[in-house]
């Protein structure tokens, strides 16, 4: 690797010419770079970063210091790095040490990596004579991470540190953003040099892709296709996936929305790149969507995928999906394209500008959908989401429903992975873009807390509420005290059902009820007791309905971190539901929605609007 010239910065850095050991130099480029909060766990091998953070904040105004939050585990950094990032854009960082703080970061790792999200991790190493002997606390950091990340470097040339760590945040950030990884030994934090104040790595491959994906612009002969496309459509659909929230481009997906008069439906990673509570917004589609997103999704006759991926949740039965319609696919990442569904358009391009693109070059385009949108607007009454009203136990999506009154839209939630997250997604509404924070593609559990605890260090004046289950909550339950140990008002409601909720659901429609490690009933854990153990002040348990709206009052309006415990039904499921194998047409709605027949109600795909 050669080193470029940095032309994104001044030409002459404040610094440039200083001797700084390695460790300084890594320092000074993460304050060059903005970053305000390190996430991580310190260690032998990564010890002589961690002093020359403390050297550096000793040495800069409360403004200019960097945070460091030190988590109960390498895994809560990871997912709070995550948190910071998803929340705003930018790129989080994660600091850990070699052998075990390196593996325990495994999993943020490929969690930001499969739901393209800008983090950079550096690990400590054991010093570069002793790599590959087996020594103390060594992993192969490049072998196992190699799989998981965007990209990784094994720095063992000091000269290249300073450049290697200003190019990772380079490459989390651009194109389709990602998780860097960069395993420093420890010889080369220690080692002295002259700090450059610019310089990037040269790679090539990635700087051509990049630069060809930056110079896309949507030709007139593919502008012109697409409004023939739309022209010829009388029931199109927006599907917008996550790609919409990496690429910023919420505001112009919604403008284009808008200019068109076309319905959106989302993924789960693309909430609230549409305002949920807009008339155009179908909210999410998928296996546990809104029936009358999916609905729509069989009736389109013209589809149009913007950052999103046709992935299996979405999917499901491939050729049933939108059976109807004729494709048309925006993506930054030319793999996506064709990878799943064949379509009849296509554009590889940053999203936000092919959609600016687009709105520009349809200023003449011209057709009523009022029909279509009609008919869109009856399936959403007809087949809203519903559930058991009557009941004397606690229904999550009423709870969701209460908190949902209290916070208007207008709260950044995280949440585990289960049914929690699937209630979340569906009964609360999401005004702002980033602002419902998950785990998708890997559906980690574990994810919620932490990543609370990130985006609430990221948004300091902002509610955050964490939406966990007991089963989700227990995988990184130390990070509770991270909250109190620093003062972080994020609110952890609990929603407990006194089990792993959505495999139970599985257990209950597809095994006959064989509840195979899923019963937490045994268990001992009193969370009020252990989160005032914890330190904190608002800690307190609902088993009655008429005490769920004011506890969450209480809960919402608390000033510092706040624990709130619900108890829940626990044979409740998550409707709808499109089963394993199955297509929409299969779906499954329980008892409190509305179905349509097989055979009626739905659009002909050669009726005329």
């Amino acid at each position: 690797m050669t080193l470029l010239a940095d032309t994104k910065r001044p030409s002459k850095h404040p610094l440039a010419g200083t001797p700084m050991s390695g460790a300084e130099m890594i320092v000074q480029v993460l304050a060059d770079e903005g970053v305000d909060a390190i996430f991580g766990y310190s260690g032998g091998a990564i010890l002589p970063t961690y002093d020359a953070i403390f050297r550096y904040n000793e040495s800069h105004s409360k403004e200019e210091e960097i945070r460091l939050i030190v988590p109960a585990t390498e895994q809560g950094a990871g997912f709070m790095a995550a948190g910071y990032a998803r929340s705003t854009g930018k790129v989080g960082v994660s600091l850990v040490t070699s052998g075990p703080g390196a593996t325990n970061s495994v999993t943020p790792v490929r969690d930001c990596h499969a739901d393209s999200v800008p983090i950079v991790l550096i690990c400590g190493q054991v010093g570069r004579a002793a790599i590959g002997t087996d020594a103390f606390q060594e992993a192969p950091v490049f072998n196992i991470m190699s799989a998981c990340a965007k990209h990784v470097f094994l720095v063992t040339d000091e000269t290249k540190l300073e450049a290697t760590v200003r190019t990772a945040f380079e490459i989390a950030r651009s194109g389709r953003p990602g998780p860097v990884v960069i395993d420093i030994p420890k010889d080369v934090q220690r080692a002295e040099g002259v700090f450059q104040g610019s310089g990037l790595l040269s790679l090539r491959g990635y700087e051509e892709r990049l630069e060809a994906v930056n110079r896309a612009a949507v030709p007139d002969e593919h502008v012109q296709a697409f409004f023939r496309l739309l022209g010829d459509a009388e029931r199109p659909l927006i599907y917008a996936g996550g790609g919409v929230n990496n690429g910023n481009a919420a505001p112009e997906l919604r403008a284009f929305a808008e200019r068109f008069r076309i319905p959106v439906v989302t993924t789960l990673m693309g909430i609230g790149t549409m305002d949920t509570t807009s008339e155009l917004s179908l909210h999410m589609l998928g296996m546990h969507g809104t029936a009358y997103a999916n609905y729509a999704v069989e009736d389109c006759d013209f589809l149009f995928a913007v950052g999103a991926r046709f992935d299996d949740r979405v999917a499901g039965k491939v050729k049933e999906f939108a059976p109807h319609a004729k494709i048309a696919h925006l993506d930054v990442d030319a793999s996506e394209i064709g990878k799943v569904k064949i379509v009849n358009w296509a554009q590889v391009s940053d999203v936000k500008r092919g959609l600016a693109q687009l709105l520009k070059g349809g200023k003449s385009f011209k057709k009523d959908f009022s029909r279509w949108l009609t008919h869109v607007k009856r399936l959403k009454v007809e087949h809203a989401l519903n559930y058991n009203r009557e009941s004397d136990q606690i229904q999550a999506e009423e709870v969701l429903s209460l908190l949902q009154e209290i916070t208007k839209g207008d709260a950044i939630v995280t949440t585990g992975v289960g049914q929690h997250q699937m209630w979340a997604a569906q009964y609360l509404a999401f005004t702002h873009p980033r602002s419902f924070i998950t785990s998708g593609s890997m559906g980690t559990m574990g994810f919620g807390l932490p990543a609370a605890i990130g985006a609430q260090i990221a948004n300091p004046g902002k509610l955050v509420i964490d939406v966990d289950g007991d089963g989700s909550i227990r995988m990184n339950y130390g990070e509770l005290e991270t909250l109190t140990t620093y003062d972080i008002p994020v609110k952890v409601l609990l929603l407990n059902n006194f089990g792993d909720g959505m495999v139970r659901q599985w257990q209950d429609l597809f095994h006959e009820q064989r509840y195979s490690g899923t019963d937490k009933t045994l268990h001992k854990k009193d969370f009020v007791r252990a989160v005032q153990a914890d330190g904190f002040e608002f800690a307190k348990r609902v088993s009655n309905r008429a005490e769920v709206r004011q506890a969450l009052e209480e809960f919402t309006r608390f000033p510092g971190p706040a624990f709130l415990e619900v108890l829940i039904d626990q044979h409740e499921h998550v409707y709808p539901m499109v089963g394993p194998g199955m297509g929409y047409s299969d779906m499954i709605v329980g008892k409190y929605i509305k179905p349509r027949e097989k055979t009626e109600g739905r659009v002909d795909a050669s009726a005329s609007f």
